[in-house]
């Protein structure tokens, strides 16, 4: 997993430039950030189970018809599984949110994910309706507790929404 001070020396270092304007001024809004995004990722650890099963109601809210006989989330062992499976967007979203990067979640999430949830059957539109009900419930419960909001906040969710959304909704 790379951070963005990583990366940014990895680009930098594999074409033979020095850090210049652009590449400080990437590090000079990490840092800025910096406190707000670890605040964010204590707040999301403290309220996980409930921001996930918050998000759960809100997307079982929206298509009833998953939980309906013949549902992907129909039967205890797949709502437990739809559930598992949205705290480990959320996990791994922090980890993203802290590092300032979202090569983890290119890494440990969507590399073979989709390729999973097919073979399974497990459609992947209620799965992208869920992180962005996750991402919204983030974005509240950071606004409310008086964080500092950025796009540094929504980004790894929005990071996995596209990467979901683009080939298959």
């Amino acid at each position: 997993m790379q951070d963005t001070i990583t990366s940014l020396i990895k680009n930098y270092d594999a074409t033979g430039r020095y850090l210049d304007r652009d590449g400080f001024e990437l590090l000079k809004s990490y840092f800025e950030t910096g406190n707000a995004r670890i605040q964010a990722a204590t707040l999301i650890n403290s309220q996980a189970a409930g921001l996930v099963k918050q998000a759960a109601v809100n997307l079982f809210d929206r298509q009833p018809e998953l939980i309906s006989p013949g549902g992907n989330a129909y039967t205890t062992r797949r709502y437990a599984a739809c559930l598992r499976d949205m705290d480990y967007y959320l996990r791994y979203a922090t980890y993203a949110l802290v590092a300032g990067n979202t090569d983890v979640l290119d890494e440990r999430v969507l590399a073979g994910l989709r390729e999973t949830y097919n073979s399974l059957g497990v459609p992947i539109g209620p799965t992208v309706i869920g992180i962005s009900i996750l991402k919204e419930l983030i974005q509240s419960e950071v606004k409310a507790a008086g964080i500092q909001i950025g796009d540094f906040l929504a980004e790894p969710f929005d990071h996995l929404i596209n990467e979901l959304a683009e080939k298959d909704i």
